[in-house]
């Protein structure tokens, strides 16, 4: 690939993700959801919808830690978003669940995710699907934690 393709695909990587962060905000955070930022709804994401997550596995999902993750469910629980509950078989776990309102909101956030991800491929053959799904597969990878260390990048 020559030098100016490359450059120029970093570039776009840039303004892609930067985009996205601040179309995804002014998309998802509206007046319903005012009172929350766009993290706090990427944890209602990591909660999900089905059964009651402990915080442990939300936070492995999030990549942050306990403490860091009970910070903001305190706040997502005082407004109405989350209900903690203490697990009956061991005390020492913490279940969430979303509320109505924080159902809502996850739902809200995944038709955004829906709408992007059609716009993404409506002009994409099946090929060229699984081309993409591969580039961004990889792309995942080396942005893992672990990987881009190992990496030394």
């Amino acid at each position: 690939m020559a030098r100016s393709t490359k450059r120029s695909l970093n570039e776009l990587l840039v303004s892609l993700f930067n985009h996205v962060m601040d179309v995804e905000a002014k998309a998802i955070i509206t007046e319903e959801f005012s009172d929350i930022s766009n993290n706090d709804m990427h944890i209602i994401e990591a909660v999900g919808v089905e059964e009651p997550r402990n915080m442990s596995l939300i936070a492995h999902k999030l990549a942050v830690t306990v403490s860091t993750l009970t910070t903001n469910m305190n706040g997502l629980e005082k407004k109405g978003y989350i209900i903690k509950e203490r697990s009956q078989e061991d005390k020492r776990v913490v279940h969430v669940i979303l509320t109505s309102k924080g159902r809502r909101a996850f739902f809200h956030h995944r038709d955004f995710h829906k709408k992007m991800i059609r716009a993404i491929v409506k002009d994409l053959g099946n090929e060229e699907m699984e081309i993409l799904y591969k580039c961004l597969k990889n792309l995942d990878r080396f942005l893992e934690p672990d990987k881009s260390a190992e990496l030394g990048e």
